[in-house]
């Protein structure tokens, strides 16, 4: 007589299901890189993330917010189909480079813009990062550094619309100071034993740049809800004229912006330093110097993410920041 068993046959295991959209994993702000060798370290691009998605039907490209923006990069879509892949969740981020080969976020919005730009789709470039699915397989539960070993050989080497954001082996603070010599906006660091996890969790971090110099206050706006500052007017100098330069909005308590409306209140000119019309705007004599923390430049010459640091007596004009 024959005995029936309960044991099903070895074979290979049914696939997992593809998810129709991953949210993405954040890296936590911190001051310092980690240290220690089970992080590894990637440039900081700046851009807009997106999540590749790659099925035998179609191809989907999701923002960090779940939009499907496919329509919007034509060019990583039609370089993706050059992968070969059958199913495949690919994380990076969209940028656009200048000629230095940094990431420029102006002229990627120029790029997906609907008005005529000097910077055209096809100039967008997907940097790959991360593997969140292959072929029937969630990888999101396996180590950072075995889902980046999955990745590398499916796009080590491409250098078209699709590229791979390459890893650095260095020490984080060393890595750091060159990223931000070179003009980048600042590092990722990674544990290399951490799963994907959804959400703002300090398996990845994040290391930003920032620049400090000093501005000359040319006028603010007032805050439209208290007796305070909304935003400082600031310029910088170019040759022996002054050159605005954007505004600064962040970086002082209620206290130290109603204290600063009326030290400006004092100094409020009908014939502004540089060329600015403003609706709204207070105007004042260039005589007071903000020190300001900023990231970057942005294309057309505005600071880019300031913050209020200080504030002192325009004494001395070389410490004025000189536009090149």
């Amino acid at each position: 007589m024959a005995i029936s068993s309960s044991k099903k046959p070895h074979g290979t295991p049914p696939p997992d299901p593809m998810p129709a959209r991953v949210d993405p994993c954040i890296a936590m702000l911190v001051d310092k890189p980690p240290k220690g060798p089970e992080w590894a370290f990637e440039v900081k691009w700046d851009g807009y993330r997106l999540a590749l998605h790659i099925e035998p039907d179609r191809i989907r490209i999701i923002t960090r917010g779940g939009y499907d923006w496919t329509h919007r990069f034509p060019s990583i879509t039609a370089e993706t189909r050059q992968l070969r892949l059958k199913t495949a969740i690919l994380d990076g981020e969209a940028v656009v480079l200048d000629e230095q080969g940094r990431s420029d976020f102006g002229m990627l919005q120029r790029a997906l813009g609907r008005r005529p730009s000097a910077h055209e789709p096809g100039e967008i470039i997907l940097f790959a990062f991360d593997l969140l699915y292959l072929n029937g397989r969630d990888l999101r539960r396996l180590p950072q550094r075995e889902r980046r070993r999955m990745l590398e050989p499916l796009v080590a080497g491409h250098e078209g619309a699709i590229r791979l954001s390459e890893e650095v082996q260095a020490d984080g603070d060393e890595f750091l100071r060159v990223v931000c010599e070179l003009g980048l906006e600042g590092i990722i660091a990674k544990h290399r034993e951490g799963p994907y996890r959804s959400g703002r969790n300090d398996a990845w971090r994040k290391i930003t740049c920032t620049r400090r110099d000093s501005f000359v206050i040319i006028g603010f706006e007032p805050s439209t809800v208290t007796d305070a500052i909304g935003r400082l007017l600031l310029a910088a100098r170019r040759g022996g004229e002054l050159v605005y330069v954007g505004g600064c909005g962040t970086g002082w308590t209620r206290e130290e912006s109603v204290k600063l409306r009326e030290l400006l209140g004092e100094i409020e000119t009908d014939s502004p330093a540089v060329n600015l019309k403003r609706k709204g705007a207070v105007f004042t004599e260039p005589f007071l110097v903000a020190e300001i923390a900023y990231r970057a430049w942005t294309e057309d010459g505005k600071l880019r993410h300031p913050s209020f640091k200080g504030i002192r007596e325009r004494a001395d004009d070389l410490t004025i920041y000189e536009l090149k």
